[in-house]
């Protein structure tokens, strides 16, 4: 039992969910961010073991609205020692951006939509909970993905966002390191959650959990127990890494 205070972002659902859940499990108080979802945030709330947990509440587009959110999480919490930057977007099938298929205009709108909110949202939240770990220390452990690495020529602001938040994660852990603050990230592959749903009952679905030799995708919780260790105490010389988390679907050197 740790009873640390822990901030995760997009926890309403899927993996933030899960994420949630292992910390609460631990003996930690959760702080639940959502940007539109205070119903599913809220039952995230009740069904956490333990005591103590909260909602919170900001769109990662906005800077200010931002602060306010993580500032309220540490009154909330009594101060954070965990940030898990899990909350993200991707786009889909129904809104694709390629070079060859995408408008000027949509190719801008989905660019500035999802760096605002997987690259520079993130990096404010960090900024922001990084205030509140300058005299305590803390753990940060950023949600990246496989498509980082192998590209994602479909939703290209989406790997390139990705690839930022590796980068970030890297910089920030020598950057932190001398504050007691380990900086660690996952990339997952492909996830079983409601935001996958569609794509895995598809026609598709069978090729998709084919790109793992074990023939299936993760599911959440094997997510969640990643992140989990990686913000432990144990955990702090993995400060800088990056933990490849999909089944062997894609291997980097």
């Amino acid at each position: 039992m740790t009873d640390r205070a822990v901030l995760v972002t997009g926890a309403s659902r899927g993996i933030g969910r899960a994420v949630a859940a292992a910390f609460a499990a631990g003996g930690d108080r959760v702080a639940i961010h959502h940007r539109d979802s205070a119903d599913a945030a809220e039952e995230v709330r009740a069904h956490l073991p333990g005591t103590g947990h909260v909602v919170v509440r900001a769109d990662l587009t906005d800077p200010e609205a931002v602060r306010a959110m993580v500032d309220r999480a540490a009154e909330l919490l009594g101060g954070i020692d965990v940030l898990v930057n899990n909350a993200g977007m991707y786009g889909g099938r129904d809104d694709p951006h390629p070079v060859f298929g995408a408008s000027y205009e949509e190719w801008q709108r989905r660019w500035r939509q999802v760096l605002e909110t997987n690259l520079t949202g993130a990096g404010n939240v960090t900024w922001c909970a990084a205030q509140h770990m300058r005299e305590r220390g803390g753990r940060i452990v950023n949600v990246s993905s496989r498509g980082a690495f192998r590209g994602e020529p479909q939703q290209p602001a989406y790997g390139a966002s990705k690839a930022g938040l590796n980068a970030l994660g890297q910089s920030l852990a020598v950057a932190l390191a001398p504050y007691g603050i380990a900086v660690a990230t996952v990339a997952p592959g492909y996830v079983a959650t409601d935001m996958t749903t569609d794509h895995l009952s598809g026609e598709g679905g069978a090729a998709i959990r084919a790109q793992s030799p074990f023939d299936r995708v993760a599911q959440p919780e094997e997510i969640a127990a990643a992140v989990h260790w990686l913000a432990s105490p144990q955990a702090e010389w993995a400060s800088g890494t990056i933990v490849d988390l999909n089944g062997a679907s894609y291997l980097r050197s």
